[in-house]
């Protein structure tokens, strides 16, 4: 599916502070449906604070949008209810549950649009997931870290989420693994979801996406297509590594 010009979420100037600390500062974004866009900077840079406020877990000001409809004053479970998912770093699964039941929970936001079948998306997750399919019964604090991250991914996917926000989807996880992650992404890009990843293997994440916003400081430093960052010789070096030589500056 090829993605749309008109933003599905839409964030503008926006700040988050914790005390007298801005952890955010006026930060905007666009994101299209059936399209990837990571945020990608240093460790405290934001993007998790970015993610949260997104959510409605942290309070912020500015403006948030979704459909065009503001989504500022929602709460959490409301946000949820109109199809903005976030799938936390700490994953925070039920460990004494099955990965049936763990599934079977994010259904939750599909209950309260009424749906008449919400449970419906589980056996997608399964095809998507076929070890989650092996592992129904297991209890979720029996999993390998790859497994936990597919049954967070898996649980925020029965949800049928719109827009889906993933927060270091690759942290911790063996190179295999997260080449089936970020493989996922592609799949759900190819299906229309809009993803919003914050991750900090750059490369592997601006290879997933279409767009992509340098996040340092809590400030927006740089923005652009995808593919434009990772050849940027100020990306190359300072996020992507010196393995190869960085390409001449394209003029701006």
């Amino acid at each position: 599916m090829s993605t749309t010009d008109v933003p599905l979420l839409e964030i503008d100037g926006l700040s988050v502070s914790y005390g007298k600390v801005e952890a955010l500062h006026g930060f905007s974004l666009r994101l299209s449906q059936g399209q990837v866009v990571t945020v990608i900077g240093p460790n405290g840079a934001g993007k998790t604070t970015l993610l949260a406020a997104t959510a409605g877990l942290l309070p912020s000001r500015g403006t948030l949008r979704l459909d065009g409809e503001p989504i500022d004053r929602l709460t959490v479970e409301e946000r949820a209810q109109r199809g903005l998912c976030l799938v936390p770093e700490k994953r925070e699964l039920f460990t004494t549950m099955t990965v049936e039941d763990n599934l079977l929970l994010g259904t939750y936001p599909r209950v309260l649009r009424r749906d008449r079948h919400p449970s419906d998306g589980i056996e997608q997750v399964y095809a998507l997931f076929p070890r989650l399919k092996e592992r129904r019964r297991q209890e979720a604090g029996t999993l390998s870290g790859g497994e936990r991250q597919m049954l967070a991914l898996g649980r925020a996917l029965v949800g049928k989420p719109r827009v889906l926000m993933l927060d270091e989807p690759s942290l911790g996880l063996a190179p295999l693994i997260v080449r089936e992650i970020f493989n996922v992404i592609g799949r759900l890009r190819a299906m229309g979801v809009a993803t919003l990843l914050v991750e900090q293997n750059a490369r592997a994440a601006l290879q997933a996406s279409d767009y992509g916003y340098v996040l340092e400081t809590g400030e927006l430093r740089m923005q652009g297509a995808a593919q434009a960052l990772a050849d940027d010789p100020r990306i190359v070096e300072t996020y992507l590594g010196l393995g190869r030589a960085a390409p001449e500056p394209t003029p701006r």
